[in-house]
């Protein structure tokens, strides 16, 4: 099962839904992994900066890349859960995201996709070839124009519902003609968890409540 979570634009929350979601079927399956094309997931899983080669350089290395090449740049993040870190530079206009989408579809375990904004490079492809590709969205009028401009259509929304916001979910549905596959309502203990490195550890109840129903419909894909 590959997950893609990506945005139509910055700011929106795509890689703290990304982890979380990890961590839930990390919880859930016992072997999991979050795939890092933006080079924030060690920050929000509060684990070190990876120093080894990832993601990056794996893409680099091409046709030359071992078949075990992407275990091999793995880490420990949380209990069942393993990070396959960026590293290095702008995903932006790297080459290679076909092979990588492949290689996680065919690893066998969970595995989410922090693609970031996919709008070009190695996280487009991911999310266009992703078992699941969820479109994490604020109910911000600048970014549902993003949302309806970007070359990719997602199979599902996790909307992030913020108090005074003049849209709502039918404005949504109706302009993307997607579903929501998940409703998550801002919340500052999210914020909190995140801030403290503390995440993995203590993921807030209804966060991962709000979250679970995009994994079960994963999980059914």
């Amino acid at each position: 099962m590959l997950i893609a979570c990506w945005s139509p634009k910055g700011g929106t929350g795509t890689t703290v839904v990304s982890a979380a979601l990890a961590l839930i079927l990390a919880r859930d399956t016992g072997a999991a992994v979050a795939a890092d094309l933006t080079g924030d997931l060690p920050t929000v899983l509060g684990v070190p900066e990876p120093g080894g080669p990832g993601l990056a350089e794996w893409l680099a290395a091409g046709a030359t890349v071992p078949p075990d090449g992407l275990r091999r740049i793995e880490v420990a993040a949380a209990p069942g859960l393993a990070l396959l870190p960026w590293s290095g530079g702008s995903p932006d206009g790297r080459p290679g995201g076909d092979a990588l989408a492949a290689a996680l579809a065919a690893d066998g375990r969970a595995i989410v996709v922090d693609c970031g904004r996919a709008d070009g490079g190695p996280g487009f492809a991911v999310a266009a070839r992703a078992t699941r590709s969820l479109l994490v969205l604020r109910p911000c009028y600048i970014a549902l124009r993003r949302a309806l401009a970007a070359p990719l259509r997602p199979s599902g929304i996790v909307l992030i519902r913020e108090p005074e916001r003049s849209l709502h979910r039918r404005d949504v549905t109706d302009a993307l003609g997607v579903p929501i596959a998940a409703f998550v309502d801002w919340d500052p203990s999210v914020h909190r968890a995140v801030d403290a490195g503390l995440l993995a550890s203590r993921l807030p109840r209804p966060f991962e409540r709000a979250l679970r129903t995009a994994v079960v419909e994963a999980a059914a894909a």
